[in-house]
């Protein structure tokens, strides 16, 4: 069979074989639990608890009246000790409330089984997504019930599921794969009857093939979802990409998936729509790869939403001394941590403890215009010369350039040979240009 792929890209050193045969295991919480209100793209929200107050696992502790928002809730039973303003993962400080675990775990009576699922409407189903807290758990963090919702105007025909992980490091959907099949094919069939379809693609690279094996053998007890072998390379988890590959439709400049018919969720995202249908639970927690040279016990660990990085770091056994970065997320999108005092969120996909031989050190070099960066950009642009205008603070000519269709996904700067941070200047120029466009 020939495998699905998209034009550009490339295909990093993985190291995926540190973590891929490592089974899945709990992590034990933190004493002192941060919960920022904003882990999700959208309106931030609004601490619903007060300081002193008891809250109970799985309780509501924020929530917003916005459209694009996602209600946060208490991953523990404890007390709120503080609610302030405290070091987020993106580096900012943002609102959060702070909540003494009393290691109880005890939890809100209406997470339990449901027995008359097939009594809920599409809407009913849709509002349970909405309650739990369920957003893109690739990474993108997009509010999971807006997607199951689109707008009349746009028919949706298929569903697509993201098991690509091209990300170097990241194991953990693989993981879900392998440990957890079933429950990930009970979530889809849960969003393919909400959005009404009755076709499903799951994408899995080819550098997974006992993921392959097993997801293609259950397809056989459902009908209209097909697993399709992608070619192993980077970013072939991104939406658009995995969309080209599978289903040859091309997302125009400026529009979503749905523009298409098309709706991509991630592997993880699935088992948590499934519990939020069935159990009402909250998103509680996320599968998180730990790797990296920096740590010792490197692994898929299951991690409470709000359990501080320096303890997760400290279970996997940092060395600190040896350790010269740690990212959380993967080593091409990922962010930079100057303090490993912030907490577990739904965006955290993986935490990498970095030493010398694996991160580039070298001081930038001038450009050479070797183009390396413009063959291998997975979206057809022109890195070297967004840069260039970048660099001299040049606006126009960088929407020129259209660097608002760049999907950061880190290509130019890995490849280009002269240790140009390329996609940092053109995050910030983005960042920019829709700052002026919001004034």
């Amino acid at each position: 069979m020939k495998l699905l792929t998209f034009k550009g890209g490339l295909h990093p050193n993985d190291h995926k074989a540190e973590t891929e045969n490592i089974p899945i295991s709990d992590l034990t919480p933190s004493k002192i639990m941060i919960f920022p209100m904003s882990q999700h793209i959208g309106a931030p929200c609004t601490p619903t608890v007060s300081v002193g107050e008891r809250v109970l696992m799985g309780q509501v502790i924020g929530n917003s009246d916005a459209f694009v928002s996602s209600p946060i809730h208490s991953t523990v039973s404890g007390t709120v000790v503080a609610i302030e303003k405290r070091l987020h993962p993106n580096g900012t400080n943002v609102l959060s409330v702070v909540i003494e675990n009393d290691f109880a775990d005890e939890k809100v009576d209406t997470i339990k089984k449901y027995d008359d699922i097939h009594k809920l409407t599409k809407a009913q189903k849709i509002e349970l997504v909405k309650n739990a807290g369920v957003v893109g758990l690739g990474g993108a963090t997009f509010p999971t019930h807006i997607k199951l919702n689109p707008p009349a105007d746009k028919k949706i025909d298929c569903c697509i599921i993201n098991g690509a992980e091209c990300e170097p490091y990241l194991t953990s959907d693989y993981r879900v794969m392998l440990e957890s099949p079933m429950l990930v094919f009970d979530g889809l069939k849960e969003i393919m009857d909400i959005l009404g379809v009755k076709k499903a693609y799951i994408g899995i690279e080819n550098n997974k093939p006992k993921a392959i094996e097993i997801m293609s053998q259950i397809t056989n007890n459902y009908d209209g979802i097909e697993v399709c072998p992608l070619k192993t390379k980077y970013p072939q988890g991104s939406e658009k990409h995995l969309i080209k590959a599978i289903t040859g439709r091309e997302v125009p400049s400026g529009k979503l998936p749905a523009d298409v018919g098309v709706v991509v969720d991630n592997i993880d995202t699935c088992t948590a729509v499934y519990n939020a249908i069935h159990f009402r639970q909250p998103v509680f927690s996320r599968i998180v790869t730990v790797s990296g040279l920096g740590v010792k016990k490197r692994g898929n660990y299951r991690v409470r939403l709000g359990t501080c990085f320096d303890d997760i770091l400290k279970a996997a056994e940092l060395n600190e001394e040896i350790t010269k970065k740690v990212l959380m997320g993967g080593p091409m999108m990922g962010i930079a941590q100057h303090s490993l005092n912030v907490p577990s969120i739904k965006g955290t996909s993986a935490l990498l403890a970095l030493t010398a031989e694996e991160i580039n050190l070298n001081p930038e070099a001038p450009c050479t215009r070797c183009g390396k960066c413009v063959t291998n950009c997975p979206m057809g642009l022109m890195p070297v010369q967004i840069n260039a205008y970048a660099k001299y603070d040049d606006m126009e000519t960088c929407i020129k350039y259209n660097v608002m269709d760049c999907i950061e996904c880190g290509v130019c700067s890995y490849t280009c040979p002269c240790g140009n941070h390329i996609t940092q200047r053109i995050k910030l120029a983005k960042r920019k240009i829709a700052a002026s466009r919001k004034k």
